[in-house]
């Protein structure tokens, strides 16, 4: 989901956006039309006194003077003008003609918020929901993001629906996420039109459905919205909801990616490198995944060290390959971990160091990284980088081969064949060879054949040796056709024509029930 997620703008530059555009005045102020808001504000007038501050923060008419802009909405907040108070609030909140101070921003805020007026209700949420100026409560959030969502105000409406997404201050409830997301939408919201797009690509509070995705991301793309254009990339990409069209996908990633949209730029880059939708690239893929690594997106940072690692786009260079795995190992991407651990191993550009291979093999194994498993399993098997341990090596034997790895599933095979870590279970040895060997493990099939030619854990047999043990030497497996002749010499001649016929319809199975 982390992939494929909504992107979301700050909250603070939401309330940025909004301002400035509920703030902006129609024209340009006439010099007459200046000098009357000046006049009448000198009055008393609470509207003109808003008005005037207006002017100063944006420059119309009159030189932009944010002090001057916070004397006037003082003035006319000190009346108990709501939209005034807002802004004050605003400008202690950003530092526009003020010092910073939270509390002040929050005081004003509050004061315009208990007046009904929804921007401040919706800005006295987002102080809440990041305890700015008073201690973070997401009870208080959610209230006042319901005040102003209630009256219409589309930002409340998407941060109250972020907030039943999440569970945070509600309890956590999809269907009432989408009801906010929706209503924000159906305004015209690019952010809330794109998480609601989210919502139906993952099937959270609605049906899943991947046109619905595409009609909302479409919505938003439209109006330029960064987070939207690449997700509809992906849908392009992937053809979900929408015919394939890897071209599509890279026109819908380039806009974003040239904005410095830092997902945008990994996608682009991973079109580059595969050649979809524009001619394959490693050159082109390296600058893209450089621009969103450099803004710290973990994918690309391990992207970005794979193709320094592998000489593709750029020489090849294991110390900037080093430098890209670590940035991205430490904010905890599990492949870049794996890979950091492999570069300790070897000794690339760093000093050779098994213990801190161990490290970064054991940070991205207890992810469930299933490589990381089988690496940390074999450093506790042979002692390197820790004490040997055959107990820990069969845990983390296992908790890779019941993801599916078939070098983990022979490993275990052999730590029960031989009562290594475990007590000797010639059975359950047969079954992780077996789940190794069908996915074609050669020397799991080597020792397959030797269970069937021993007849241990299970039935003696001859024509199954000698086909596993078949299938293992064509895969040029070192004492295969050993084993193989070994069985051989016990079989009649109609054994091993049959045995050659299994291995030939098990090969042409994809190894699968032989």
């Amino acid at each position: 989901m982390s992939t494929h997620a909504s992107f979301y703008r700050p909250a603070w530059l939401l309330l940025i956006c909004a301002l400035l555009a509920a703030l902006a005045l129609p024209h340009a102020a006439h010099a007459s039309e200046v000098e009357n808001t000046r006049r009448l504000a000198a009055q008393g007038d609470a509207g003109a006194q808003f008005n005037l501050g207006v002017m100063y923060a944006n420059g119309r008419g009159v030189p932009q003077n944010h002090a001057n802009a916070v004397r006037w909405y003082r003035a006319a907040a000190e009346q108990g003008h709501a939209r005034a108070q807002n802004s004050l609030g605003f400008a202690y909140e950003f530092s526009q003609g003020v010092p910073q101070n939270h509390a002040n921003a929050v005081r004003w805020y509050r004061a315009a918020a208990e007046q009904g007026y929804a921007d401040a209700q919706n800005n006295l949420g987002s102080i809440y929901n990041g305890g700015r100026g008073v201690p973070q409560n997401h009870a208080n959030a959610v209230r006042w993001y319901r005040a102003a969502a209630e009256q219409g105000h589309d930002s409340a409406q998407l941060n109250l629906g972020n907030k039943y997404l999440n569970g945070f201050g509600v309890p956590q409830s999809h269907a009432n996420a989408v009801h906010w997301f929706r209503l924000a939408a159906e305004q015209g919201f690019a952010v809330a039109q794109s998480s609601l797009g989210l919502m139906y690509e993952f099937g959270l509070g609605v049906p899943q459905n991947n046109a619905n995705a595409v009609r909302w991301y479409r919505a938003a793309a439209e109006q330029g919205y960064a987070g939207a254009q690449t997700n509809l990339g992906l849908m392009y990409e992937d053809g979900r909801g929408v015919p394939q069209n890897h071209a599509n996908a890279v026109r819908l990633f380039r806009a974003p990616a040239e904005q410095g949209y830092a997902r945008a730029q990994n996608n682009l880059g991973l079109m580059y490198q595969n050649g979809r939708g524009v001619p394959q690239n490693h050159a082109n893929a390296v600058r893209w995944y450089r621009a969103a690594a450099e803004q710290g997106l973990v994918v690309a940072q391990f992207n970005l060290a794979l193709m320094y690692d592998n000489g593709r786009g750029v020489p090849q260079n294991y110390a900037n390959a080093v430098r890209w795995y670590r940035a991205a190992a430490e904010q905890g991407y599990a492949r870049a971990q794996n890979n950091l651990a492999l570069m300790y191993a070897n000794g690339r550009s760093v000093p050779q160091n098994h213990a801190n291979a161990v490290r970064w093999y054991r940070a991205a194994a207890e992810q469930g990284h299933a490589i990381a498993q089988f690496n940390l399993a074999l450093r506790y098997d042979n002692g390197r980088g820790v004490p040997k341990n055959h107990a820990n090596a069969v845990r983390w034997y296992r908790a890779a081969a019941v993801q599916g790895n078939a070098s983990a599933q022979n490993n275990l095979g052999f730590m029960y064949d031989n009562g290594r870590g475990v007590p000797q279970n010639h059975a359950n040895a047969v079954r992780w060879y077996r789940a190794a060997a069908e996915q074609g493990d050669a020397s799991a099939q080597n020792n397959l054949g030797k269970m069937y030619f021993s007849g241990l854990g299970v039935t003696r047999n001859l024509v199954n040796a000698h086909m596993w043990a078949n299938l293992a030497a064509a895969q040029g497996h070192s004492g295969a056709a050993e084993t193989r002749e070994q069985i051989a010499r016990e079989m009649s001649p109609a054994q091993l024509a049959q045995a050659q016929r299994r291995a030939s319809a098990c090969l042409a199975a994809n190894y699968r029930n032989c």
